[in-house]
């Protein structure tokens, strides 16, 4: 091989070299850019997916929106917002006021020991009942159930008074009142269940709509809110002629408690 031949094969083996070397540099910062658009991208799903769970956990909840919609009031209620609920003569002296929790186990006690005899006595016209009830089960105990069900009342009470108080009684029965720990009134179907108990709401499609559709759920809110607002801490809480007394666990006194309180006819 000639001199001038061998230079120029040396020359075309560094050109060889240099070419190379430019296709690997260009390699190189094609994979540095990816590693750089894949960490950003990550970052930003990162930070999306923190700003999402920050989205969510400051929505509020469906209660929380409930308290502030607009109310849709039963019938027979009346007062603001439809939180006055009395039932019977509205020309009685006499007013038994009861203040209950739907979860309430004591609640459901004195329904089932007292409750025929406290609505007998609005029946006869010797009082009138006014009904406040509250869900601060749900904050102790976690769930729903205290509010679905007062909903569920507000819906039954759109019927009629008497299905408002046949609704409540099956509610607090021994057969249909759950453990105060579970919550088993939070369920639709279950309160459609006990509801299909009392005649006028058996398959009762206007009232099932209402329950599913939460129709009453604003009004169970300013219902609640109307029963902290009395300030009662415990359930049941009974008013007679605005005067607390004692709870009863029975008929005879239940009965002693109305002559200490000059309630007749």
């Amino acid at each position: 091989m000639s001199k001038r031949n061998s230079q120029e094969a040396k020359r075309a083996a560094r050109e060889r070299l240099r070419e190379e070397r430019e296709r690997q540099a260009k390699r190189a910062k094609v994979r540095r850019q990816l590693v750089v658009a894949g960490s950003m991208v990550a970052v930003l799903a990162i930070a999306g997916g923190v700003g999402y769970a920050v989205v969510q956990n400051n929505k509020p909840t469906k209660w929380e929106e409930a308290a502030d919609a607009k109310v849709v009031a039963p019938a027979n209620t009346s007062g603001k917002n439809g939180t006055t609920v009395v039932v019977g003569d509205s020309k009685s002296k006499n007013t038994i006021h009861l203040y209950e929790d739907p979860r309430c186990p004591a609640c459901a006690q004195f329904e089932q020991t007292v409750g025929e005899t406290v609505n007998k006595g609005m029946k006869d016209g010797t009082y009138k009942l006014s009904f406040t009830l509250g869900t601060f089960l749900d904050g102790n105990l976690g769930g729903e159930g205290s509010k679905k069900a007062l909903s569920a009342l507000g819906a039954a009470l759109n019927v009629s008074t008497d299905a408002f108080l046949e609704y409540k009684t099956a509610l607090y029965s021994t057969k249909y009142h759950p453990e105060e720990s579970t919550d088993e009134f939070s369920k639709d179907s279950y309160l459609i269940k006990v509801a299909n108990t009392v005649d006028a709401l058996k398959n009762n499609k206007t009232f099932q709509s209402a329950v599913e559709k939460g129709t009453y759920d604003a009004w169970a809110m300013k219902m609640s809110k109307s029963f902290d607002d009395d300030g009662i801490k415990s359930t049941p809480t009974i008013k007679i002629n605005d005067k607390t007394i004692d709870n009863p666990s029975t008929v005879a006194q239940w009965e002693t408690a109305l002559k200490d309180a000059g309630v007749t006819k």
